[in-house]
């Protein structure tokens, strides 16, 4: 098999949740236990960081990988989705897995995985965890695909476990209150296995305080051990005071992920550090910082509150629920514009009222569909969105619709790109081009 024919049998020929939504995904671990036992239990072999939480849990793992590698230690990172790079997924230092070793690991395994008849995911977590087992990495950061107590991720035993925070999504899967959400999500939490919240919010913290108590985990609500002081933009990073509520101390941090929303990241990020000190590993606080200066550089995050054009000013966030979208809209307000113009997609199987009435309606709209068979058809998308007063032509592609917002345009305009991971990283796919 070449490299393309092995993601064409990965993407083609096996059920993808990314793509397809809720009939790819398998509310179990039975079939992620059965490809482990195949690989020999590779995630027993593994010293893990494992992130759950509706938003934020992609930038907080970047965020941790950044100062692991940065204090010295070999780091394996496993997030989803990718956004224009299958390989994105599993990383190691922030390179990502050499084609080669997808090719072998899929030749090798294609005929006992397929009695086993495992998801993508499942396929893509058996790969992650075997090639960190196999490089023998010192520390493997493992974001949660969706959920948490039935996600694939979850046979992993982590020396810490970071629940960023706990929004309406994929209900359909996990419930349709915080509660019934939260259940899920705290499902990553093991016996005695220390676990930070990073925000601390009243409908969820019983929820998650009884499942610790009983599993007798230490938890840690990180806004309440940390605070943020003050915040600024200088020079395109976004400078922090940060204060430790245990030690009374003040630390500075100046942040390439300038989205404001990544302020309630950073606390839980600084949380976790301690339970990982405690664990045996030397975090010195100048490499946090130069981290935290150079998460992008170091671990090659992208599509969060990204900049990728000045004249006129295109930011492109992968924001795609409520809570997401409440902060893009905080974020727009600290920028100065002559006119918005949105290019936005969704997918089909979200109730997205909740975020058509969130977005600002003077803007101009360009509705789109990213490609992908889970997209929303882009006239269906404006039909609903005209239900919100919102103004705007539909376009078959994210190709389509940006190249009409930047004809629009004029330089002091900010055009936005998001409503969907898919339709960012259709705008990445065409700025590598």
């Amino acid at each position: 098999m070449t490299y393309q024919q092995t993601l064409d049998y990965l993407f083609a020929r096996l059920p993808m949740y990314q793509r397809v939504g809720a009939v790819a995904y398998k509310a179990d671990l039975v079939n992620t236990i059965k490809i482990a036992e195949v690989l020999g239990k590779p995630h027993q072999k593994l010293k893990c960081i494992h992130v759950a939480g509706t938003n934020g849990k992609g930038s907080s793992s970047h965020m941790l990988a950044a100062i692991m590698q940065q204090c010295g230690y070999k780091t394996g990172l496993y997030t989803s989705p990718h956004l224009t790079d299958f390989r994105e997924r599993i990383k190691i230092n922030g390179k990502m897995i050499p084609k080669n070793h997808v090719i072998d690991f899929v030749q090798k395994h294609k005929e006992p995985f397929e009695e086993i008849n495992p998801s993508f995911f499942e396929w893509t977590v058996g790969l992650a965890l075997d090639y960190f087992a196999t490089e023998e990495v010192d520390v493997a950061i493992i974001e949660v695909g969706l959920g948490g107590r039935l996600d694939s991720t979850n046979i992993i035993t982590p020396h810490a476990s970071l629940i960023t925070n706990i929004s309406l999504d994929h209900m359909n899967l996990l419930g349709d209150t915080l509660e019934k959400i939260s259940k899920e999500k705290a499902g990553i939490i093991k016996p005695r296995i220390p676990v930070v919240v990073s925000q601390y919010q009243s409908e969820t913290a019983p929820i998650f305080n009884s499942i610790a108590k009983d599993l007798k985990s230490p938890i840690e609500y990180a806004d309440k051990n940390y605070k943020v002081l003050k915040h600024s933009m200088v020079k395109g990073h976004m400078q922090v005071d940060v204060l430790n509520k245990k030690n009374e101390t003040t630390r500075h941090y100046e942040l390439d992920l300038t989205g404001v929303y990544q302020l309630k990241n950073l606390l839980g990020v600084l949380n976790v550090l301690d339970f990982i000190e405690g664990a045996g590993f030397l975090i010195e606080p100048d490499h946090v910082a130069v981290a935290l200066k150079n998460v992008c550089g170091i671990t090659g995050l992208r599509g969060r509150w990204q900049t990728i054009s000045e004249k006129p000013l295109m930011i492109c966030d992968t924001g795609h629920n409520e809570d997401g979208v409440k902060q893009i809209i905080e974020n727009l307000k600290d920028i100065e514009f002559s006119h918005l113009h949105i290019v936005f997609g969704a997918v089909n199987d979200k109730d997205i009222s909740s975020l058509l009435e969130l977005v600002p309606k003077e803007a101009t709209y360009y509705f789109v569909k990213a490609d992908i068979p889970r997209a929303l058809d882009e006239n269906e998308l404006m039909l609903q969105s005209q239900k919100f007063k919102l103004k705007g032509k539909a376009y078959k592609s994210v190709e389509a619709g940006l190249n009409a917002a930047k004809k629009a345009a004029r330089k002091t305009d900010l055009i936005f790109i998001g409503g969907s991971t898919f339709v960012v990283g259709d705008v990445l796919a065409l700025m590598e081009k």
